[in-house]
């Protein structure tokens, strides 16, 4: 399974990060441990997000196994990825 990354791009959840847990189709399901749930996730649009495939390998690591894939890791893998965005958009302004 390759694990992905989303961005919310329109909605009332515009800018918001999610983990994908899988696609049907035009739609994908994602969830950010928080409000949106793994067993309850947020049915979006394919053209209302955009797709976060380049990650670092901690968050991948966190996220790798479907069967440890829960709102506690989903929640930890997301919060760790927007430190290390802070983290490179503080870098290439100094």
């Amino acid at each position: 399974m390759r694990v992905e990354l989303a961005l919310s791009l329109a909605g009332h959840d515009k800018g918001h990060y999610y983990v994908i847990l899988r696609e049907e189709g035009d739609f994908v399901y994602v969830a950010d441990g928080i409000l949106k749930l793994c067993e309850q996730p947020k049915k979006k649009n394919c053209r209302h997000i955009q797709r976060i495939k380049k990650l670092p390998a901690e968050v991948t690591e966190l996220l790798l196994n479907q069967e440890d894939r829960n709102d506690l890791n989903v929640k930890r893998a997301l919060k760790l990825y927007q430190q290390r965005i802070q983290n490179t958009d503080r870098k290439s302004v100094v």
